[in-house]
């Protein structure tokens, strides 16, 4: 039985680090917007899930041909995202009902997250109120402080991912504070509302297309994935 969810996109990225005039999340892997990639993931799990895409308002008519074109007749609904990814996601949660639902909370430019991490991250947020996937560091680290730098043990830290899932009426209590430079993600504004953070395994694919060299690396995951 599929439960009555919900997707945030966050999509309002305008394309200033990847030095393109399209925003990453509609450039293309071979013929199809990223956007387009990362959203079919989720409706593969649950194809009853309600889509909410927070997005700039420049490209509002053009996301609204993307749905048309390749997500007809399924639930999804558009709000302008803002100047920061809390303010977009907080617009999005805005128009969510308050209810037990989980909402998973996802990067536009994330299209190769698994169906297993997105299918253990709602079932955890289902159970234990909230889900965050992660991945292992490959590679040695140093912290910098100042003029002076040190290594530390890899082992004890991670990089988080998304989706980032919560249950709709705690995580828009949590959106409910004012915003803070410490809000790097949707965790940390849960985190800061007294929540202890539920770390799942998250997939060494599911990287986000952020720079040029990106953009290369999904082009080889497609390629070998025929």
């Amino acid at each position: 039985m599929k439960h009555s969810d919900y997707l945030i996109v966050v999509a309002g990225g305008t394309g200033s680090r990847m030095k393109s005039e399209t925003p990453k999340q509609f450039l293309k892997i071979n013929g199809v917007p990223i956007i387009v990639l990362a959203i079919k993931q989720f409706l593969s799990v649950n194809p009853e899930i309600k889509i909410i895409i927070a997005v700039h308002k420049n490209y509002i008519k053009h996301l609204l041909s993307l749905t048309k074109k390749y997500f007809k007749n399924k639930n999804i609904f558009i709000v302008v995202g803002g100047d920061t990814r809390f303010q977009s996601v907080k617009n999005a949660l805005q128009i969510l009902p308050n209810s037990k639902e989980v909402v998973a909370i996802h990067d536009a430019a994330r299209p190769f997250v698994s169906k297993k991490v997105i299918d253990n991250c709602m079932n955890t947020a289902r159970i234990k109120g909230n889900a965050t996937p992660a991945v292992d560091l490959a590679e040695s680290i140093r912290v910098i402080d100042k003029d002076k730098n040190k290594a530390v043990n890899r082992n004890n830290y991670k990089i988080i991912q998304t989706p980032q899932c919560f249950v709709v009426d705690q995580i828009k209590k949590a959106f409910a504070k004012k915003y803070s430079p410490k809000f790097t993600d949707d965790a940390s504004v849960f985190e800061s509302a007294g929540h202890k953070i539920n770390i799942v395994e998250g997939n060494t694919e599911n990287i986000k297309i952020t720079n040029p060299s990106d953009l290369i690396i999904a082009k080889a995951f497609v390629k070998h994935d025929k």
